[in-house]
């Protein structure tokens, strides 16, 4: 008989003692959610702004990749609308609009078979059209300023070209001290062998 009331009594406490750890949890569960309830109530407007920023994000992040995808796909048929037929305006147009670095490109092809009004903003491009244009017109100080840029990419053979200029002008001191401003392994180092060479007699 004492053996089975002190079986109740153990079965009784650990039930006791299960029945407290539940209300203990459910007493800090309860305690969390109010906590969170009362966060939430005092930074109410700042969370709304934050989410808010996160879903204008996203959705920008998404418009511009689909825009960017767009321009990409139209400035590339522009383009190859373009190299068909140079004189295309709409595909100009369009690529102007699309890509700002294949309208370059393709002002710079048009400025190859005739002159163009328009200034093509690209360092590279506008460089080899103004060297052309400065050999066409035989401009010694527009090769020189050219000469002198450290990223353009005929910068020899813009040296190359003012110095067979100045010989033409007969200023053989001049066009000898350009050539000297030429490396040695330059690409145009046999011309200027050749032009030194002549040079050697004046």
């Amino acid at each position: 008989m004492f053996i089975l009331i002190r079986g109740l009594f153990m079965s009784l406490k650990e039930n006791m003692n299960f029945v407290k750890k539940e209300l203990d949890s459910e007493e800090k569960f309860l305690e969390s959610f109010v906590k969170a309830e009362r966060f939430y109530k005092k930074n109410k407007k700042i969370l709304i702004i934050v989410g808010l920023i996160v879903i204008i994000g996203l959705v920008s992040y998404g418009a511009k990749n689909y825009i960017n995808a767009k321009n990409k796909s139209q400035s590339n048929l522009a383009f190859t609308q373009f190299l068909n037929d140079n004189s295309n305006k709409t595909a100009l147009a369009e690529l102007k609009e699309t890509n700002v670095r294949l309208y370059n490109l393709a002002l710079y092809i048009k400025s190859r078979n005739e002159p163009i009004s328009e200034t093509i903003n690209d360092s590279y491009l506008g460089s080899l059209v103004t060297y052309k244009k400065a050999l066409e017109e035989k401009n010694i100080d527009q090769l020189n300023t050219l000469s002198m840029q450290k990223n353009f990419l005929l910068k020899e053979f813009a040296l190359f070209n003012k110095a067979l200029l100045l010989t033409e002008d007969g200023k053989y001191n001049e066009a000898k001290q350009t050539l000297q401003l030429i490396q040695k392994d330059s690409q145009v180092a046999d011309l200027v062998a050749l032009l030194n060479h002549y040079l050697l007699t004046k």
